[in-house]
């Protein structure tokens, strides 16, 4: 028996792997919500380097799977790596200048004669933690709202604006910014309510698990403010689709439609957000310490649900509003039949790779840390 596998189902492959990559991705940045939290939760110089270094088991994960989820892109969808990182840079620039800082800090904040303090490094993990959470989700969040943006026959992009992609999160002129900057604020406070849910599964220490109780309920409220109303937009809001010839028009609640007309989506996204309430609820009334695995998965799925949203079912999955037709969409902006194939043959190894994650995290965290665990380490950081 032969299988015949289309050019068609190959960009819907890997439009599923990137989507997976990034869902993996937003759950993995609880390392970053935790780095905003570190003095909330620390109050003492001990308490503080017990949260960095229970961040610091993880944050290699983090970084490791944002490098692997552009390369991806890259390589699959390669006009829309051209098309934002070449146009939007300033908004990629400041990301990536977030995420070097954050390298160096683990690194360099408790060697010898760090003439700079533990201190700045601490601000320069806060910066990662504010700025690679709010911008990569206001990036996301312009798959739905589009950029400004044109492509031409030969695939040469240009963008339209002078501010290179700060227009995007600043415009506030466009109502568009405001559901951009709500989608970017639910990933900074659901990284915060990650890390929370972490460092009670994780850290023993009975004065932060007081405070990471307290703290979940705080910034429980206002993601909750910030998601809604980016969903209830999203629902409403006329979206970006295109026909058998490739012609993209606009759909009024396009994506209310592609809810409907793909109920893979609707289940993943009602099963994601009741996986990331009930991981929540449960660790406030509960009391309990296993909220991080709910609320985690949640996380996946709810990000796997908004992915597919704009990429399948005939949707631009990166819309311009200033050249409807240079929208581009997982058919036109794909690498070509030849490269997909290739490149599918090496997709076999994930499993493999997310099978040693899991060994990884679970041979870290046999033990809770602590601080008589910390004095016995080689290395701390």
């Amino acid at each position: 028996m032969t299988i015949s596998i289309t050019y068609l189902d190959l960009q819907h492959y890997w439009w599923f792997l990137i989507s997976l990559l990034g869902a993996i991705l937003v759950f993995l940045m609880f390392v970053q919500g935790g780095q905003t939290l570190i003095y909330s939760l620390g109050k003492t110089e001990k308490e503080r380097t017990l949260l960095v270094n229970a961040l610091g088991r993880k944050w290699e994960f983090t970084f490791t799977t944002l490098v692997t989820f552009g390369g991806a892109f890259f390589a699959s969808f390669p006009l829309f790596y051209s098309t934002s990182f070449g146009g939007a840079y300033w908004v990629w620039m400041i990301i990536l200048f977030a995420f070097v800082i954050q390298a160096v800090s683990y690194e360099f904040r408790t060697k010898p004669k760090n003439i700079y303090g533990k201190k700045t490094f601490e601000v320069f993990l806060f910066v990662n933690g504010l700025l690679g959470t709010i911008l990569l989700g206001t990036a996301v969040a312009t798959f739905f709202t589009a950029s400004p943006f044109s492509v031409n026959e030969y695939n040469f992009s240009k963008w339209d604006s002078s501010f290179r992609g700060l227009e995007l999160a600043f415009n506030f002129a466009r109502y568009e910014t405001y559901i951009n900057l709500s989608l970017g604020l639910s990933v900074f406070f659901l990284a915060r309510l990650l890390a929370l849910l972490y460092f009670l599964n994780n850290v023993s220490n009975t004065q932060i698990i007081q405070r990471s109780r307290k703290y979940l309920l705080y910034n429980f409220i206002p993601f909750l403010v910030f998601f809604l109303f980016f969903l209830i937009n999203i629902i409403l809001i006329d979206g970006y689709a295109y026909d058998e010839n490739g012609k993209v028009f606009i759909e009024p609640f396009k994506y209310l439609h592609n809810l409907i007309e793909v109920p893979l989506t609707l289940i993943f996204l009602i099963l994601g957000v009741v996986g990331v309430l009930y991981g929540i609820l449960s660790s406030l009334i509960k009391m309990t310490t296993k909220g991080i695995w709910f609320s985690g998965i949640g996380t996946i799925l709810t990000v796997l649900a908004l992915f597919f949203l704009v990429g399948y079912n005939r949707t631009a999955f990166y819309p311009s509003y200033s050249n409807i037709q240079s929208s581009l969409t997982i058919e036109n902006a794909s690498s070509s039949f030849f490269t997909l194939s290739a490149m599918s043959y090496v997709s076999i190894m994930i499993p493999f790779v997310l099978a040693y994650i899991i060994w990884a995290w679970r041979s870290m965290n046999k033990k809770k840390i602590s601080e008589s665990e910390l004095e016995k380490e080689s290395h701390v950081y």
